[in-house]
């Protein structure tokens, strides 16, 4: 196969800036299930911030005037029919209970069964524990198409490495992992993704490596995260700054620079939960990973309780006070919301019988809302007896804070200029 007709199936974070680029050497389809996300790109415009619009202009009217290049966008699952490789780039969030929840993944492979054909090539970005693509998507491509696996089709993975927000390391200048189901559509799918990443590609020699070498990409962030955090809250009680104990370490030049903080976002605190799971699904149950998880996910109730103690510490009434918090994406200068870890600390301020609004001039109000049921406030106009600083957007530096006894300030990102907050993380 050398005339390759791509479809993108799913046009959010990671799809779209990917259904852009290959949309500029082939013909590309961008399909997503939601027909208001395809509107709203037609029109050229992008919810999420990641895509260059003048870029995804171009694309779009490339294929208006070619018939081998370009993009064009639909809902439309009949409009897949007539492309041979389909790369999938829907989420993988965890349920509740903080297992791995592939119901979008494996809908999607469902849908590719119903329209694949004889030699059409499946290539799944999403970041799944090691052995998914193989063990739980391709069966089901089987079932629903009729075709065998490695005989009638092929599978690849090549791992998503798109860092919301980060205008710099884009998806082109990152160095993407490739794999294939046999050596010779390994060597396929890594053609089509050297054709476009500037920053070249690695041929993992196998679908399983190229899994796990995502999961453990952000598992090892994560478990040197949450050792800084566990400084943070072991520093909170001698009464010292973590991070004039890190600018001291950092002299050192083989220290790792990693600072406390809230872990979110659809990688970094989701990963590990995916390789723990089928760590313990083969009988081992793993204890630096999920250690390093549970000091991660309770950071947003120590920074809510550090704010209720400066209060109390000013002599502020703590029932009925009004606070404000600064940021609800789960990083700075960007609009994703998803897994944000702000809300932990919501929800705990409130739990004290506490009025709380949030800011954010990056996330959009109606999906904050749908998820996470908070009225975003349009601008600072109350005074405030407690603030918090949980994402440093860049906006905020813009924000005359007043150090006062009538308002408690507690910096998470220890973005603030020093002397105005009265706590750091």
């Amino acid at each position: 196969m050398t005339n390759y007709k791509i479809a993108i199936i799913g046009l959010g974070y990671v799809g779209l800036p990917l259904a852009i680029e290959f949309g500029k050497k082939y013909n590309v389809i961008g399909f997503d299930i939601n027909q208001s996300r395809v509107d709203e790109l037609n029109l050229i415009k992008d919810r999420t911030n990641e895509a260059d619009l003048a870029e995804l202009k171009k694309a779009m009217d490339l294929a208006q005037s070619s018939v081998d290049k370009g993009l064009r966008l639909s809902a439309k699952v009949e409009d897949l029919k007539t492309y041979n490789v389909y790369i999938v780039t829907v989420p993988t969030p965890i349920d509740q209970f903080k297992a791995p929840d592939l119901k979008p993944l494996l809908k999607a492979s469902e849908m590719l069964g119903k329209v694949l054909k004889k030699d059409d090539i499946v290539i799944y970005e999403s970041t799944v524990y090691p052995g998914c693509t193989e063990e739980d998507c391709v069966p089901l491509i089987e079932k629903h198409s009729g075709l065998i696996f490695n005989q009638d089709f092929y599978c690849g993975y090549s791992p998503e490495r798109i860092n919301p927000g980060d205008k710099v390391n884009t998806l082109t200048k990152i160095r993407k992992v490739t794999s294939g189901s046999t050596p010779e559509i390994a060597e396929v799918v890594d053609c089509i993704y050297r054709s476009i990443i500037e920053a070249g590609t690695h041929k993992a020699p196998s679908i399983k490596v190229a899994e796990a070498s995502k999961v453990i990409e952000n598992a090892q962030r994560d478990v040197n995260i949450s050792f800084v955090n566990e400084l943070a809250l072991i520093f909170d009680r001698m009464g010292i700054n973590t991070n004039d104990v890190l600018e001291a370490a950092e002299t050192k030049w083989n220290f790792l620079k990693y600072k406390p903080g809230l872990v979110g976002g659809h990688c970094i605190s989701v990963d590990p939960y995916y390789l723990a799971h089928k760590a313990e699904s083969l009988g081992y149950y793993p204890q630096v990973i999920l250690s390093g998880r549970r000091v991660n996910d309770n950071m947003g109730i120590f920074i809510a309780n550090k704010l209720i103690k400066l209060m109390i510490q000013k002599g502020i009434a703590i029932n009925g006070a009004k606070a404000l918090v600064l940021g609800i994406t789960f990083k700075e200068n960007c609009a994703d919301i998803r897994n944000s870890k702000v809300i932990d600390i919501v929800r705990e301020l409130q739990q004290f019988s506490i009025n709380v609004d949030v800011f954010d001039p990056h996330a959009d109000k109606q999906e904050v809302k749908n998820i996470y049921g908070i009225e975003l406030i349009d601008k600072i106009s109350k005074t405030y007896s407690g603030i918090i600083l949980a994402v440093s957007h860049k906006e905020f530096l813009n924000i005359k804070f007043k150090n006062s006894a009538n308002t408690a300030i507690f910096d998470v990102k220890a973005f603030l200029n020093k002397g105005i907050a009265d706590g750091v993380l």
